[in-house]
């Protein structure tokens, strides 16, 4: 999979330090995968959910949430929103996410 953007990934574990090994090993999974639907990124993480248009992944022993958009027939991952779960409660990323 195509993954846009790391850098997104790293402006959160610069904030959160603790998340950047759970969020390195998230990107070098999905990068290798193949995924062709939400059943098969579920056996890579199988708490990945549904959300609106959205695929929401626990991280860090389900400290974080990693919001997510996969197109899988065109093979990318866009990376909508990285939350900690306090923040993720608020709900203000479900727009993005038809919700």
């Amino acid at each position: 999979m195509f993954i846009l953007s790391r850098k997104a990934l790293r402006a959160f574990w610069e904030r959160h330090p603790p998340a950047r090994q759970p969020l390195e090993d998230w990107y070098t999974v999905a990068e290798g995968a193949r995924w062709q639907n939400l059943a098969e990124a579920r056996k890579d993480f199988r708490h990945a959910d549904p959300v609106g248009d959205c695929t929401v992944f626990n991280i860090g022993g389900n400290k974080y949430r990693l919001v997510v958009k996969i197109n899988y027939r065109k093979q990318k991952i866009f990376i909508r929103a990285v939350l900690t779960h306090a923040e993720y409660d608020k709900g203000g990323w479900k727009e993005d996410c038809g919700a």
